[in-house]
């Protein structure tokens, strides 16, 4: 057996005091997770994180430091996910453009209400990467090279 972690992509962004997050359908239902998705052959982890937050959202983001490189295994689906999390700042909004296929809604909560949903979380890095944010993580872009 090959082991193959799939390998994704987050944008933590923030305005205001609120995260931009999804509210998704997945197998366990109706969950929250930031704007984030699978990275694409032939594309930059960045231009992935831009890729999947505006279809995820409707809004534009650009990436201005990656916040982490984390790991989790699911417990019950026996995958590990390889997150490359970014930070950056949100810029216009298409209000006109369709929400990528299972994505409920975009909707901006405080920590507070994130913590509070928790149990709605589609994984425990949801929170993580928004606790690290705050911690002022961050690391520069250049730190990934692409050959």
């Amino acid at each position: 057996m090959i082991w193959k972690p799939h390998v994704t992509v987050a944008a933590v962004i923030e305005q205001d005091g609120k995260f931009l997050l999804v509210e998704e359908e997945t197998d366990d239902g109706p969950l929250f997770n930031q704007p984030a998705g699978h990275w694409e052959p032939g594309e930059t982890l960045t231009d992935g994180v831009i890729r999947e937050a505006q279809e995820e959202t409707a809004y534009t983001f650009t990436p201005q430091s990656l916040l982490g490189i984390y790991s989790w295994h699911h417990p019950r689906k026996d995958i590990t996910y390889l997150r490359f999390a970014f930070t950056g700042s949100v810029g216009a909004h298409d209000t006109q453009q369709s929400l990528d296929t299972g994505i409920i809604r975009a909707v901006w909560l405080t920590l507070d209400e994130m913590r509070a949903t928790r149990s709605r979380h589609r994984s425990p890095l949801v929170l993580q990467c928004v606790e690290d944010y705050l911690a002022g993580r961050r690391f520069p872009l250049d730190l990934i090279s692409h050959y």
